[in-house]
């Protein structure tokens, strides 16, 4: 697999929001192009909030043709949208309009081939709420736009160590029990599974469950869900092909030996799986969404205004999503060619 090469054209990464961080990470990873080995990619969103936090060079295009030729001497940018006065750390309903613009914008051109992957800077959920926004995340708008159901999308996240899926995301941890079905289980296995293989290229994927209560729930003595709800699931997953193991107690599923026995680990709620993979790859850490048309990739942290242009944001999870982004777009060129 050659990433980089001629059939792959390059990735659009979606700002994020003008105020976070995503503007000075999208262009650290210019920056780091070569040492990286990055394949070529453009930014869309406004112009004005790269050179807010980085005086590095620059080169607006009016089409994603136009940078390849462009990469290696400026960070291309798909000019969307326009912020007005950027302040690095300060969110605004502005900065929320111009960040959902460059993501239906992003979204649309990897969808008609135009750009090779999608790369999605943090956003604030808080102010797009505030404008309207109906998705938890970006996750699912992605999904519609691609005409994929949001059950039908699953976000998995992923470092070089350890990739993990959890089954229920952005919910109350009092309303998991009751959302975790077998056809649920069942479902988010499915699409794991198949999109380890075409994003990853692995091509029997071990998948490891782990339980929902503590120690599993000891045979039924402290909770059910293992009995009733997730070993039906990995038993028909395992008579449909799938190499399905668990439910495991989660406080033993996550050391070095034994992730070396399974590709996936799939959880039951958002904490059960992030702990781990920000625990282990925090700087690394990429978020990529299974099941769609499209390869859609995003660092695994959110918008850090805090430290929003104090030069100190570190852009190792979107140099890991743009790699990761053009790995997997490049992979499923190849098994189609």
């Amino acid at each position: 697999m050659t990433v980089g090469g001629t059939t792959l054209p390059p990735l659009a990464v979606a700002l994020g929001d003008s105020a976070g961080i995503g503007p000075e990470i999208t262009a650290k990873a210019w920056d780091a192009r070569v040492a990286e080995g990055l394949s070529p990619f453009f930014a869309v969103g406004d112009p004005a909030a790269v050179r807010a936090v980085w005086d590095g060079p620059i080169a607006p295009i009016g089409d994603p043709s136009e940078a390849r030729g462009l990469f290696g001497e400026a960070l291309p940018i798909l000019p969307v949208g326009d912020t007005g006065a950027v302040i690095p750390g300060a969110p605004s309903l502005n900065t929320a309009h111009v960040a959902l613009q460059a993501l239906e914008v992003a979204t649309g051109l990897a969808s008609v081939g135009a750009a090779g992957a999608l790369v999605t800077g943090p956003v604030s959920k808080a102010q797009l709420y505030a404008i309207g926004y109906t998705h938890p995340g970006q996750t699912e708008f992605v999904a519609e736009r691609c005409g994929i159901t949001a059950d039908n999308a699953v976000m998995m996240l992923a470092g070089p160590t350890l990739r993990v899926v959890p089954m229920t995301v952005h919910v109350p941890l009092v309303q998991v029990p009751a959302l975790i079905s077998p056809e649920l289980v069942i479902a988010k296995a499915r699409v794991t599974a198949r999109g380890l293989q075409r994003n990853f290229g692995i091509a029997n994927p071990r998948l490891a469950f782990a339980g929902l209560n503590p120690h599993a729930g000891e045979g039924g003595a402290i909770g059910r869900e293992e009995i009733d709800v997730l070993m039906p699931a990995i038993e028909r997953l395992r008579a449909e092909g799938i190499d399905a193991s668990g439910p495991f107690a989660a406080d033993t599923l996550f050391h070095a030996r034994a992730r070396e026995a399974y590709d996936a680990a799939l959880c039951l709620y958002h904490d059960q799986a992030l702990i781990p993979i920000k625990t282990l790859h925090f700087d690394d850490g990429v978020n990529i969404t299974l099941g769609l048309p499209i390869v859609r990739t995003s660092p695994d942290h959110g918008t850090a205004f805090g430290i929003a242009g104090k030069g100190v944001a570190h852009p190792g999870a979107m140099i890991a999503a743009i790699r990761m982004a053009a790995e997997a777009a490049q992979r499923r060129a190849d098994a189609t060619a």
